[in-house]
């Protein structure tokens, strides 16, 4: 399958790694961007996908124009409600999560509170926002093992104070922009 960026295959490959299904499901992508994610959970079938990003004008005119896709531009999942996806009560069977220059510490909070009971969660860690600074080299690569197995083990453990029970994880098969190794984790609520 081919998608409208790069985070299509990523996800791709975490929906194969983790056996996870989402025909049928509402799903939430966090930090969409030009919409990689969504466009592969709409091709995995997908009732329904909220895109959220603190961007605007990023998503693929092809899923703007999707009646299964609800756009929310301009918005940090830090603070996100139910509300502002006009929800009462959660349907959110699934959230992806691709974010840049923030932790995952600080987006998942708000989005175990907007998934209903027993969602999954898909994530993409990247070590180089996960790491202190002083773990990073300049130009942003991390290339040191002991500091990507330490960063997965702080969100992992950060997830799992939240609520979240860490069910699977696994490399993904491309590289971030810069050459990053980037990690999927799967949570549960």
């Amino acid at each position: 399958m081919t998608y409208v960026s790069r985070g299509g295959l990523k996800l791709e490959h975490a929906l194969k790694e983790f056996k996870l299904d989402v025909k049928g499901k509402v799903a939430l992508d966090i930090g969409a961007s030009t919409g990689g994610f969504t466009d592969c959970l709409l091709q995995h079938g997908a009732s329904r996908v909220y895109t959220v990003d603190v961007g605007y004008g990023v998503l693929a005119w092809k899923l703007r124009q999707d009646p299964r896709v609800k756009v929310s531009e301009r918005t940090n999942a830090r603070y996100l409600t139910l509300n502002d996806l006009g929800l009462m009560i959660s349907d959110i069977r699934l959230a992806t999560i691709d974010v840049s220059f923030i932790s995952l510490s600080k987006v998942l909070p708000a989005v175990y509170n907007l998934l209903a009971d027993k969602a999954e969660v898909v994530a993409l860690i990247k070590p180089q926002f996960e790491a202190r600074r002083e773990q990073v080299p300049r130009g942003g690569v991390v290339r040191s093992e002991e500091v990507r197995s330490e960063t997965i083990e702080r969100v992992k453990a950060q997830a799992e104070a939240i609520g979240f029970r860490a069910k699977g994880l696994t490399q993904s098969p491309i590289e971030g922009a810069k050459g990053n190794v980037e990690y999927l984790i799967w949570l549960e609520k």
